[in-house]
């Protein structure tokens, strides 16, 4: 795919899918990735399951905004144009809420009902989450050992305050090592 291909059916529709997901994205765009697969590999066909992985591993793994995944969904969908018009429908609806509802509870803090929503949000982000996770985790889902060691990892990230990048290199070896 050429960076400067001329697709405006593709970033339309890529404009219009990541706006319409924008507002619903409690706790990062990364909660969203399900309904971005439904939307873009199942549905439009903009991209095939190698591309969408490869998108959302390659953004987890490169320093900056884990939001860049969005930017390379467009991009493996659009070229250039594509990363662009994904990167402004995920973001402007979202930053400009957020901008907006941090400065009004930032005075409202100590209101019971702002108090309770936020409490309330915690269990939402953390169901989105792990339904990301699940959705990202077909080749393990059948694997015991590796469903195990994911539960295993999920408690000690949870639990502890073990660096992240000494999981990732033990997963590293796990595999290496053929263990999982």
């Amino acid at each position: 795919m050429s960076p400067l291909m001329w697709s405006p059916d593709i970033w339309w529709a890529l404009f219009g899918h990541f706006l319409a997901l924008s507002l619903m994205s409690i706790g990062g765009a990364i909660t969203l990735v399900p309904d971005m697969h439904r939307r873009l590999v199942v549905d439009a066909g903009l991209l095939n399951d190698t591309d969408f992985t490869s998108a959302i591993a390659l953004a987890q793994a490169a320093p900056g905004p884990n939001v860049l995944f969005v930017a390379l969904m467009g991009w493996y969908s659009g070229g250039l144009g594509g990363a662009l018009v994904s990167m402004v429908g995920i973001m402007l609806p979202s930053t400009t809420l957020a901008l907006a509802v941090s400065r009004w509870v930032s005075t409202r803090r100590h209101w019971l009902s702002v108090q309770a929503f936020q409490a309330g949000m915690v269990p939402v982000t953390i169901g989105l989450l792990l339904a990301t996770g699940w959705h990202l985790a077909p080749p393990i889902q059948t694997e015991p050992k590796a469903l195990l060691l994911s539960a295993v990892i999920a408690l000690l990230v949870w639990r502890t305050k073990v660096s992240l990048i000494w999981l990732v290199l033990a997963g590293a070896v796990l595999g290496g090592l053929g263990l999982v």
